[in-house]
């Protein structure tokens, strides 16, 4: 059985730290680790998840509809690290703007949907609706250098804890969020796998997210192992992501994973 003693060996063992984490099994109630999961890292692209939880209760609440269109502008341009086929003009579904938000960390389509949702009411939804109390949307997403954002008060920061993002993936796997299999569904097509998954054991699945900056390097979503249990666990650094950064993590995840 994982002990927070544990964990912090694994994570010290190979230099993941400073850092938060959250480990809770699903089907076993009370069986729960965490370490410092309110603490502020800036939440890079972890934000996305529940930018993709109000875009789905919008939808439930027939505010909006996944075949709704909007188009990019140039306004909300700005870099990639995987190909995307969004350029200004092109018409993008609310599904696809989604998708390609969570499975590749689209920028674009995440400050596409900045506009759609208006990250007042967003907060607001994930806030309040959900208990994600230490979520907010404050600025859209660039890389260097930052693209011009009137919506932005030139002092907040997006705000998405490792605490707010363990309570989101189990309300996920728990089914407790509108649209939760398509969530989920989307989750496990993640292109994004240098991170935990690298420790993992084959017959594993992992449905996660990750977020990526020059102060922070991030993995987390539901894993379900081979032998059946399930969890949640979120990774949470005050690392620069580069390769060898996070590389630490597979070791860290092989490690833990013995004990799970």
């Amino acid at each position: 059985m994982l002990t927070e003693e544990l964990l912090l060996k694994a994570a010290g063992d190979v230099g993941l730290t400073p850092a938060s984490f959250v480990i809770t099994r699903l089907d076993r109630p009370g069986e729960r680790i965490s370490v410092q999961p309110d603490h502020y890292f800036y939440p890079a692209s972890m934000i996305k998840t529940p930018l993709a939880l109000a875009a789905f209760e919008l939808v439930q609440e027939h505010v909006l509809n996944l075949d709704e269109t909007f188009q990019v502008t140039q306004a909300n341009m700005t870099a990639n690290d995987k190909d995307s086929p969004l350029v200004p003009g092109y018409v993008a579904p609310l599904h696809q703007l989604i998708e390609l938000m969570l499975t590749i960390s689209d920028n674009v389509a995440t400050n596409v949907l900045f506009d759609a949702l208006g990250r007042e009411r967003a907060t607001q939804i994930v806030q309040q609706q959900f208990g994600l109390a230490n979520t907010a949307f404050h600025r859209k997403l660039s890389s260097d250098p930052l693209i011009v954002d009137p919506g932005w008060d030139n002092v907040h920061r997006n705000s998405h804890t490792a605490g707010d993002a363990a309570r989101l993936f189990e309300l996920i796997a728990r089914d407790e969020v509108p649209f939760a299999r398509l969530f989920r569904s989307i989750l496990e097509r993640q292109q994004w796998n240098n991170k935990l998954p690298a420790g993992l054991y084959p017959g594993d699945r992992f449905a996660h997210k990750t977020g990526d900056t020059g102060e922070v390097t991030h993995d987390g979503g539901i894993l379900d192992t081979q032998e059946g249990a399930s969890y949640v666990l979120v990774v949470y650094t005050g690392l620069v992501s580069n390769d060898a950064n996070n590389a630490k993590f597979g070791p860290f995840m092989s490690s833990i994973r013995t004990h799970l």
